[in-house]
């Protein structure tokens, strides 16, 4: 759950959401629509998500392991609601929302299974995973090759990674070198903050001077600092970045890339233990999704339709191990 000053900064900047939302909407369309803005309109960000679902696939649920199945819920770990559209609070400061809730949904009703929401702290993530508290993790997170000795990944987005700036700032990042000498902010342990530290190594090996890297460990945290100029950029997930640029009106996004480096398209993909026999049934549930186009509605609901992936992929080339 956020502090009080995360809930009031997340909460001003999701009221200025609604307040575009409904300056841009006619009444009638109001009426019409509900509590659910369409993504021509914008976001909905209410705890009435009336969100996309599908049927249970008999063939499918069938995969799962036998105590999975007589539970009956799906244990999905994530991020604790702070990184906008993927996961993070509705209006009511209670019901987690977002893509990524609605792609655990979504696998829920293929898998016939209750999803059973949890939040933590980004490393925390991995220890409910690892002790069993938690039968998934899926919370936008990278296929690594070291994560993959201990997890088996089942891939649904494209990785993409933004530099945000404040608007008018001068500041464009294309490649590495451009990132030499700024005060760039990252969330620790993500595979943005491996990037950025190498790049700045590789800077300094080339005679340029060093990154100054902050750190914000909820992705809200960084709005203030960008908007102040106390950090140069902030460098984390495309969704978020274009999601704040554009419900704020003062930032912009100013360079985007692969979340793997420049030599492999990284992928995010939901996380399970390695082996408990769990990642075939989910692989295979992702892609029944992708089939009957419901996959797709959750793309263009939130307006990330340039990650989407063709096929889920079991275990793929992931961000090469760090030195």
């Amino acid at each position: 759950m956020f502090s009080p000053s995360r809930r009031a900064t997340f909460l001003i900047s999701a009221l200025a959401t609604v307040g575009l939302l409904s300056a841009a909407c006619s009444s009638a369309d109001a009426e019409s629509d509900g509590a659910q803005v369409t993504a021509a309109a914008g976001y909905n960000l209410t705890a009435d998500q009336n969100r996309i679902t599908t049927d249970k696939v008999d063939s499918i649920a069938a995969e799962l392991p036998q105590d999975i199945r007589d539970r009956g819920t799906l244990r999905v770990t994530g991020s604790a609601g702070s990184a906008p559209p993927l996961r993070f609070y509705a209006d009511d400061d209670t019901t987690l929302i977002g893509s990524e809730t609605d792609f655990a949904y979504l696998i829920g009703d293929v898998l016939g299974l209750k999803v059973d929401l949890q939040t933590a702290d980004w490393a925390q993530n991995f220890v409910r995973v690892d002790s069993g508290e938690a039968d998934a993790f899926l919370s936008n997170v990278t296929v690594t090759e070291e994560r993959k000795e201990k997890y088996d990944f089942a891939t649904y987005r494209l990785d993409t990674l933004a530099f945000e700036a404040k608007k008018g700032a001068g500041i464009s990042i294309k490649e590495p070198k451009d990132v030499a000498g700024k005060k760039i902010a990252v969330s620790s342990g993500t595979n943005q903050e491996a990037l950025l530290v190498k790049w700045s190594e590789q800077n300094v090996a080339a005679g340029l001077a060093p990154t100054d890297i902050s750190y914000y460990q909820n992705t809200t945290d960084y709005y203030l600092p960008l908007q102040s100029g106390r950090i140069d950029a902030y460098f984390g997930p495309n969704p978020s970045s274009q999601f704040h640029a554009k419900q704020s009106g003062e930032t912009e996004v100013v360079g985007e890339f692969s979340g793997a480096g420049d030599t492999l398209q990284g992928q995010i993909a939901v996380l399970v233990k390695k082996d408990n026999g769990l990642i075939k049934a989910i692989n295979d549930a992702i892609n029944h999704t992708i089939e009957n186009g419901t996959y797709q509605q959750i793309l263009e609901r939130w307006n990330i339709t340039s990650e989407a992936v063709d096929t889920s992929l079991i275990n793929p080339p992931g961000l090469p191990k760090t030195k």
